[in-house]
């Protein structure tokens, strides 16, 4: 049981990576801060105040500007740099208690689980926001505020259930991504195709 919370641990961190980085980290560490869980040695430090205080202060950056149509993809873009390389990290801190060679797969995997959900993230609120209402993006914006709480929740208390529907949101990532990155290279077709033609001058 202890083997399969580890994994949950680490692939729900690298998922949670790709929707709401800052969020997990002070989640986490709050909880372990607390003694609510026993976290491995290699994620203490996120019990630390300078890490707790951090992650919190980005939190709430990340929680308003998630909530402004186009800032929220601004952002999200920016952190194609950030949420996938920490998701790896801490993918890799969760099976610290396992041998290196485990723990160097963990990061692989960790990484590519952050890459599906951010791309999925940053491709649907992509589509979303071509709609000129803000109502749309709130709704998202909420709606993955609750599938995080609810995801770190699983991780703790139900890991098997949580491994199963992440499996079930992988497979819905690799169908859903193409089809998101098709309807926006439509959209971009059809912006581009709209510029008006320079006129050339007939002798």
């Amino acid at each position: 049981m202890e083997h399969l919370q580890s994994v949950a641990l680490a692939a729900g961190l690298a998922w949670a990576s790709g929707i709401r980085l800052y969020a997990a980290i002070f989640i986490v560490g709050l909880i372990g801060r607390l003694g609510w869980v026993q976290l491995p040695e290699h994620l203490q430090l996120l019990e630390h105040n300078m890490v707790l205080g951090a992650a919190g202060f980005m939190l709430l950056v990340e929680f308003v500007a998630d909530k402004v149509p186009a800032v929220d993809s601004a952002w999200d873009a920016l952190h194609t740099f950030i949420r996938i390389p920490i998701g790896a990290m801490l993918a890799w801190g969760a099976m610290g208690n396992a041998a290196p060679e485990v723990q160097m797969a963990a990061g692989i995997l960790g990484g590519a689980i952050a890459g599906g959900t951010h791309a999925l993230k940053m491709g649907s609120r992509a589509a979303i926001n071509t709609s000129p209402e803000p109502f749309s993006n709130w709704t998202a914006s909420f709606s993955e505020d609750g599938i995080l709480l609810a995801g770190l929740w699983l991780v703790f208390q139900h890991p098997l259930a949580f491994l199963t529907l992440l499996g079930l949101f992988l497979a819905l990532a690799v169908w859903l991504i193409p089809k998101l990155l098709r309807f926006l290279a439509g959209i971009w077709r059809r912006l581009a195709g709209g510029k008006p033609r320079a006129i050339v001058p007939v002798d």
